[in-house]
């Protein structure tokens, strides 16, 4: 129900950009392509319980399964990767905007707008992961802790001009159930479930802003997830949970400056045997700029 719920509103969202679009103000290109690939970098990890697993994966948080924020810094790293900030603090209720989509708590350096409602998160760490030092390990190759491949996903563009990858559309993911690019690869399936669950993916893209023309991105789905633009985070779902939604609004980014190209960093992890749910909605032309850095490939 909660994917339905949040369709209808991000039709709400996109209805404006129709609006845009016959004032000859396009929300995208208009020879935009049809679909666009991007290219990341999967790191499959050996759940915590096995020989020379990771113990952030197939973690329960210490404060229970749910969303939690501030578990990375604002900024990314030298090497352009999350940075650990704290183990999580975990929310009570979401910030929404007036559209009533989920959005990240407060910023200073994303803009507030009449109609958007205050969420709720704890004082205290939740735990939802250990270490920096274990962290760390999540978005770079180490031999012996994890094994990496490319991997490409393809975002198709709708009537309205946006770009939707979705893993229950997706020919390929849709028969398995759920986003699992790695099933039967690199260390191999969970034996309880038949899949492989234990991995990370991280995307390095770029795209033209195009201001007061309603560009946004969404997503959708679990374990964590982090969206830096420019550099900086924009989209703040960390912890272990079912499906969860989050939006950014470009035109709050008031730094942006119409008609120049920025980067645009994507960092994923599914790291619990429940569901793996994946997609992506945006109005964004994204392109792949290189794959993330990596020291190494290992099968």
């Amino acid at each position: 129900m909660r994917h339905t719920t949040e369709s209808k509103q991000l039709l709400s969202a996109t209805g404006a950009l129709a609006v845009l679009m016959t004032c000859g103000l396009p929300a995208v290109a208009q020879n935009a392509p049809d679909s666009v690939t991007l290219t990341g970098i999967v790191r499959d990890f050996k759940d915590r319980n096995a020989e020379g697993g990771h113990p952030d994966f197939q973690r329960q948080p210490t404060a229970g399964f749910g969303h939690y924020v501030g578990m990375v810094g604002d900024t990314l790293d030298a090497d352009g990767k999350p940075v650990f900030a704290s183990t999580g603090y975990k929310l009570s209720g979401n910030w929404r905007n007036a559209q009533n989509q989920n959005i990240a708590p407060p910023r200073p350096y994303i803009a507030t707008r009449q109609g958007d409602q205050n969420g709720s998160v704890s004082s205290s760490e939740g735990g939802a992961l250990t270490t920096a030092a274990n962290f760390r390990q999540w978005f770079r190759d180490v031999p012996g802790v994890n094994a990496s491949k490319p991997i490409s996903i393809t975002l198709n563009r709708t009537a309205d001009g946006t770009y939707v990858f979705d893993d229950k559309l997706d020919p390929l993911y849709g028969p398995m159930g759920g986003f699992f690019p790695i099933n039967g690869e690199l260390y191999g399936n969970y034996a309880s479930t038949g899949k492989n669950y234990h991995f990370t993916y991280e995307l390095q893209t770029e795209f033209i802003y195009r201001a007061d023309q309603g560009m946004t991105f969404t997503f959708i789905g679990d374990d964590d997830v982090w969206v830096f633009i420019d550099g900086k985070l924009v989209i703040d779902i960390g912890g272990v949970h079912s499906a969860i939604s989050q939006t950014i609004e470009l035109d709050r980014l008031e730094w942006l400056e119409d008609g120049r190209t920025y980067t645009l960093n994507f960092f994923f992890a599914e790291r619990h045997t429940t569901q793996s749910n994946f997609r992506i909605e945006t109005t964004l032309e994204l392109r792949t700029v290189q794959l993330p850095p990596t020291a190494a490939l290992y099968d």
